[in-house]
């Protein structure tokens, strides 16, 4: 995975990151004191909440580029179709496009095959290759540090319908693509392997755990 990052940018065969959060929508339970001279905009601490969405989101590390998707749940079907949208839409002329997501259930090659299809399941899969992240190390996965700034940003307050969130988080990507700036992965194999062959020379040979 570290590895994986730290290969040159090439714009025909791209790295992206994807991740996904789940988003409450909740709407004030009744309207605000708007902002006056000398007071900031005051808000009921009550609110309405109106279920929650979920948002996929995409992010080529070296390009600088993200893209988010909006949808209602976050199923088997929901992933195969960001799928095809990351191939067919976001990447269409990309022959292999590298993947690096979590370890979550519904990440699989078998979902592709079970919501479309062997057929087109192979027509998607011929140009994706995947890379899962260890487990319990999701934080590899560039996309939460996206997720983190978006959840800091535009999903910073209330949120109180679908509508609005896809607003939102059109605008943030669209103002966070134009700058075209890269996110640079600071935490290299070098470093991985001098920090876990230090913890791995720690541990007790008696003791799987590492605890004396």
């Amino acid at each position: 995975m570290l590895i994986l990052y730290e290969q040159p940018f090439d714009p025909t065969w791209p790295t992206v990151c994807f991740d996904e959060q789940n988003v409450q929508l909740l709407a004030d339970a009744r309207p605000g004191l708007p902002l006056t001279a000398g007071r900031a905009r005051r808000r009921a601490y009550e609110y309405v909440r109106h279920g929650t969405r979920n948002v996929f989101i995409f992010v080529e590390p070296k390009a600088g580029r993200r893209h988010v998707l909006v949808t209602r749940r976050r199923t088997k079907e929901d992933f195969a179709k960001a799928m095809r949208y990351l191939v067919d839409v976001l990447y269409p002329t990309a022959p292999l496009i590298d993947v690096v997501c979590d370890n979550l259930n519904t990440h699989a090659t078998d979902t592709l095959i079970e919501i479309f299809g062997k057929v087109e399941a192979d027509r998607i899969l011929t140009r994706l290759v995947f890379h899962f992240t260890p487990l319990h190390a999701s934080w590899v996965n560039i996309a939460e540090l996206e997720l983190s700034v978006m959840t800091r940003q535009p999903l910073d307050g209330r949120i109180p319908d679908e509508w609005t969130l896809v607003l939102e988080l059109t605008a943030w990507e669209t103002e966070r693509n134009a700058k075209h700036q890269p996110i640079v992965w600071s935490f290299d194999w070098k470093r991985a392997k001098r920090i876990f062959c230090k913890r791995k020379s720690h541990r007790s040979p008696d003791s799987p755990s590492g605890q004396n």
